[in-house]
């Protein structure tokens, strides 16, 4: 089979791999027939994922068709089309019953990790019972794709683990896919304000249109005084981390109101400043979080009810055996103008 392998940083190749099969009772293999590019996947290319290892399958969000499921599994069957979470949870540690999938003893984040994923024409789920969804019957594709990692992302690690509630000013640094998803489920909570940072025009006009209420260009460097000047001196109460460098969540930090929350949701490859000095006595909640998953069922419903509408992400298309040019586009988003690039399993 077609799949797209990491080398080491900054290489990748499109290459023939074996096809995966079955190795516990557990496990189900499904043909892929959309998936996607994360910016982890970018992290991963830049070395900043070391559990990584040379000659792995990338890829830990789509959507397919059960080809062949083990004799444990109950839940799904032969030609079942199902959504991949980007978790793999046993469904019976501690952690996975503490609702903690993400720590799940057996799984968490393995595709695309340490073990190989889904940017190929098959891939094996262990745990398929809990680690996969049956997509309804009408539901649309390219929507559900973002139900496997950015929506619940978004939600888990941003919005919920930010503590976004009615009539808060929430501020929101990165407009990319991720800070684009907690900008929509943040809507749920009907904060008054939901600014949104970044330094291209293009994603910045998509948040105005997902919703955001208020925009900064912070490519003059003068986020801190111009979120100063809109909420007069104050802060806001939710400041949300979407890209995972250290200048945004040093913006965090300066932003942030008396008693709000950050909430981290970048992914991080080198050290951040934690600026106790000014922070210690300001009753500052900072969280951090690996996305657990298990809202992907309310988010399926939502997506269905017609509330929630991720389509809107996507940007891009290609088959999966354009993956490199894929590649090439969504590392260059601004260039690009890319949001979600869909994989298509022709």
């Amino acid at each position: 089979m077609k799949a797209l392998v990491y080398h080491s940083p900054g290489r990748k190749g499109l290459q023939d791999m074996p096809r995966p099969v079955l190795k516990e009772a557990t496990d189900a293999v499904v043909r892929i027939t959309k998936t996607t590019i994360c910016g982890t996947d970018l992290h991963i290319l830049k070395g900043d994922v070391p559990t990584v290892s040379e000659g792995r399958i990338l890829g830990h969000e789509g959507i397919g068709i059960i080809e062949e499921a083990g004799t444990g599994v109950t839940r799904f069957h032969q030609g079942d089309r199902v959504l991949i979470s980007c978790i793999t949870a046993c469904g019976k540690c501690e952690y996975c019953r503490r609702g903690m999938c993400s720590h799940c003893e057996q799984g968490g984040w393995i595709l695309g990790n340490t073990i190989d994923g889904t940017q190929a024409e098959y891939v094996r789920i262990p745990w398929a019972d809990t680690s996969l969804h049956h997509i309804p019957e009408n539901a649309d594709e390219e929507a559900m794709v973002m139900l496997s990692d950015i929506l619940p992302t978004g939600y888990e690690c941003g919005v919920l683990n930010g503590c976004v509630k009615p009539g808060d000013i929430v501020a929101i640094i990165g407009a990319g896919p991720v800070g684009l998803a907690a900008l929509l489920t943040a809507r749920f909570y009907s904060p008054a304000d939901i600014i949104m940072i970044d330094r291209d025009d293009h994603r910045l006009d998509v948040a105005k249109k997902l919703g955001a209420t208020k925009l900064i260009n912070n490519s003059d460097g003068k986020a801190l005084a111009k979120i100063m000047a809109m909420t007069f001196g104050r802060g806001v109460d939710v400041a949300i981390e979407a890209v995972g460098v250290p200048a945004t969540f040093e913006i965090c930090q300066a932003i942030i109101a008396p008693g709000g929350h950050i909430a981290n949701v970048g992914v991080h490859g080198e050290s951040v400043p934690l600026h106790l000095e000014t922070l210690w006595s300001q009753n500052i909640t900072i969280t951090t979080r690996l996305v657990d998953a298990v809202t992907t069922p309310l988010l399926l419903k939502t997506v269905m009810s017609g509330r929630l509408l991720p389509k809107q992400l996507v940007t891009h298309h290609f088959p999966l055996s354009e993956v490199i040019s894929a590649y090439d586009t969504f590392g260059n988003a601004a260039r690009e103008r890319a949001l979600k690039v869909i994989l298509t399993n022709e």
